[in-house]
């Protein structure tokens, strides 16, 4: 259950890091409701990776890491709404969302 240094907890921090920025950006053009809410969700995939870590169970451990798909699922409907609505989303952010929801995926089927 040792995602110390892990590929997917590396990605998601750096993935939190860009949403933040993303959300600055949203934030100065007074989208204030929308980017709270993405950046609620894209930060909480990686805390979320960090907590199963810790887990005191393989059960644990994958439900941890379910809740970090389902906040990454959610990610991409926002990141999807505000493509749509709002603003053009960086491609590398709808990218790299889809490629960290595969991993999750990867990992709780392997574990």
């Amino acid at each position: 259950m040792g995602l110390e240094n892990s590929v997917i907890r590396n990605r998601t921090f750096n993935f939190a890091c860009a949403i933040v920025r993303f959300t600055t950006v949203l934030k100065e053009e007074r989208h204030y409701e929308i980017a709270r809410q993405l950046l609620r969700s894209g930060t909480s995939i990686g805390a979320n990776v960090r907590e199963a870590q810790r887990g005191v169970s393989t059960k644990d451990f994958k439900n941890k890491l379910g809740i970090s798909l389902k906040e990454a699922d959610e990610t991409e409907y926002w990141l999807q709404l505000i493509d749509l609505e709002i603003k053009e989303v960086p491609k590398e952010l709808l990218k790299e969302v889809d490629e960290i929801m595969r991993m999750l995926v990867t990992i709780i089927k392997n574990s």
